[in-house]
């Protein structure tokens, strides 16, 4: 069985605010459905392990979150994930970022994941990330000393999409501008359009209404 590591915050807050975050719920739901449905397994990992704090649990007529978000199993694994020294990379054939505004506080800047995800790249494994997701993708370094996104072409969420929200001047740094700067190529449509890009074995979208193609395009590649 195939088994996908989903990689979640334990930052709570929208950057330093006091507002209440965490993971988006429906960027992990709707990725998770597409991973369920091919028969793969997941386990969810955060640094610290835990439980992990969600935000976007309540979105009216969204069947997918609240299907996901009623199981008994996946509860039992967001209020209890894995703390990531207990990660045994090796056993997965994909690691996930989902979104949401809390990994920019913690698994955007933090080493041992980098480095875990490192080793599974460069192992054959594949990387998948959605909307704030793509900035765990940013620390990884590969054996050579090059960032794995020197070399790949990317998306994730928008300048545009943070002014909508109402979040550009809360959050700790602005990720469009980030990923420019870091990855061969970033590309983005307008705001809260469907965009997937896929560049080998990296899979990125550009926000909430990409989740659902991003897991299909991660079953995809590991079909």
């Amino acid at each position: 069985m195939k088994k996908v590591l989903i990689f979640v915050t334990n930052h709570a807050t929208l950057g330093e605010t006091g507002e209440p975050n965490g993971t988006f719920a429906p960027e992990l739901t709707h990725a998770l459905k597409e991973i369920l449905n091919a028969g793969f397994d997941y386990d969810l990992v955060s640094i610290n392990g835990g439980k992990a704090p969600l935000y976007g649990t309540d979105i009216e007529g969204d069947e997918v979150n609240r299907e996901i978000l009623a199981d008994d199993a996946f509860q039992n694994r967001i209020n209890n994930t894995l703390p990531v020294t207990a990660v045994r990379v090796e056993d997965y054939d994909a690691i996930f970022y989902p979104g949401g505004f809390g990994l920019l506080s913690d698994l955007a800047t933090n080493d041992t994941v980098a480095r875990l995800s490192a080793q599974h790249y460069e192992g054959g494994g594949v990387l998948a990330a959605v909307c704030h997701g793509p900035a765990g993708l940013l620390p990884i370094t590969l054996s050579n000393g090059e960032k794995l996104l020197a070399s790949k072409a990317v998306t994730g969420f928008t300048r545009e999409e943070e002014v909508d929200y109402g979040t550009l001047d809360k959050i700790p740094f602005l990720l469009e501008e980030s990923l420019a700067r870091t990855a061969r190529q970033y590309s983005k449509v307008q705001p809260w359009q469907e965009l997937v890009v896929e560049d080998d074995r990296v899979i990125t979208g550009q926000n909430p209404a990409s989740a659902h193609a991003v897991g299909a395009a991660l079953v995809q590649r590991l079909a």
